[in-house]
């Protein structure tokens, strides 16, 4: 008998992270163990006279291709992939591998020079989705790996993960909604501030976001949220930053990030392990060298670090920062084929000051 979350967790990607209406063209993107919430999702969107189209990836082809493609290869644009950008009316995500080390052997050059390529799809999908052309979700199935990433078991994952996303509710929507109402106020308060003022252990770093736009983030386009964010102004960012948790990207784990500033611009980077790895994604293109994003993790129901952004970017009590691409809804104008999130932990030791007042300290809002 399938576990009444998943059933739950469908429900919550079909009726609030996205809005599917009949005619939608909607392409699902899963994994192979994840093919029981696809096949829930797919049921849903079916019901509602929608059009679905179902990827399900073999994880051992991403090793098989990275080891074996030629330059043309890792340059080439897939036009089905380019079909799926420009035309979807909505694209669900769902992760959940087998193992998520795969590909921690591959040369960093090789990876940066595919994503490098994908830079023009990238802008396409955040473009349609910043004029409400494409609506997005992305999502996890609970899986042995992940769990073992976790240092859980799968049934401690498969509780986290669900307990996450509110699919364990009555009524997980309108969980979700109070959280969305919830973060409303901090958006508000936001909104008014110009300068921030970051400090924490080998931390001490400005950002200025004067008429950006900040986000609820909500559970429409991750599932689980509970973030609100926005893109600093692009050459505003200036000090230094040391990261609380490790910096993972395309499987690879990245420890002891440290990061200096300059005019908006990394002038200095370093990594206790993985340095060759954060300074060749930093090397990408002109705008991995910015800061795209800059948000505050505001879900208390996940306090865990778990190694999977989708959930420790929303640990309540953090903030966050992501080198690369800005989401234009923001107002920003970086562009970049990387959008990589490290996490700075504001629970114990650190706090932020905007426009001179204490706003963030212990992890929490000071309204």
């Amino acid at each position: 008998m399938i576990d009444y979350r998943i059933e739950n967790l469908a429900d919550i990607i079909t009726d609030y992270s996205v809005k599917i209406k009949k005619g939608n063209i909607v392409f699902i993107n899963g994994t192979e163990p994840s093919i029981p919430l696809v096949k829930s999702v797919y049921r849903r969107v079916l019901d509602k006279g929608a059009h679905p189209e179902v990827q399900v990836n073999i994880e051992e082809l991403n090793e098989i291709f990275y080891k074996n493609a030629s330059k043309k290869q890792l340059e080439y644009i897939s036009k089905v992939r380019e079909y799926i950008i420009k035309n979807a009316d909505i694209i669900i995500h769902i992760r959940g591998g087998l193992n998520t080390k795969a590909l921690s052997n591959i040369p960093p050059k090789t990876i940066s020079t595919h994503k490098k390529a994908l830079t023009p799809l990238f802008k396409i999908q955040m473009q349609r989705s910043a004029k409400n052309l494409l609506q997005w979700t992305l999502t996890q199935f609970p899986t042995h790996s992940n769990a073992q990433e976790s240092d859980m078991s799968l049934s401690e994952y498969e509780d986290f993960v669900y307990g996450a996303c509110f699919a364990q509710k009555k009524d997980p929507i309108g969980e979700w909604k109070k959280l969305s109402k919830n973060q409303d106020k901090y958006i508000k308060m936001l909104q008014k501030i110009d300068t921030f003022h970051i400090e924490g252990p080998g931390t001490d770093l400005l950002i200025e976001t004067k008429d950006r736009k900040w986000i609820n983030s909500d559970g429409k386009h991750n599932m689980p949220s509970g973030e609100v964010f926005t893109a600093p102004i692009e050459n505003s960012v200036n000090g230094k930053i040391t990261f609380s948790f490790p910096a993972i990207y395309n499987s690879r784990e990245v420890i002891g990030v440290k990061l200096e500033f300059k005019d908006g611009e990394v002038i200095k980077a370093s990594a206790e392990k993985g340095e060759e790895f954060l300074k060749a994604m930093i090397n990408l293109d002109k705008g991995a060298k910015y800061v795209g994003e800059f948000a505050f993790g505001l879900n208390y129901g996940i306090q865990k670090f778990t190694k999977n952004i989708l959930f420790d970017e929303k640990i309540g009590g953090t903030m966050h920062m992501a080198l690369g691409a800005a989401y234009p809804e923001c107002g920003g104008k970086n562009e970049s084929a990387l959008h990589w999130d490290m996490i700075l932990d504001l629970r114990r030791d650190g706090r932020v000051t905007a426009n001179g007042e204490l706003i963030f300290e212990g992890g929490k809002f000071i309204l």
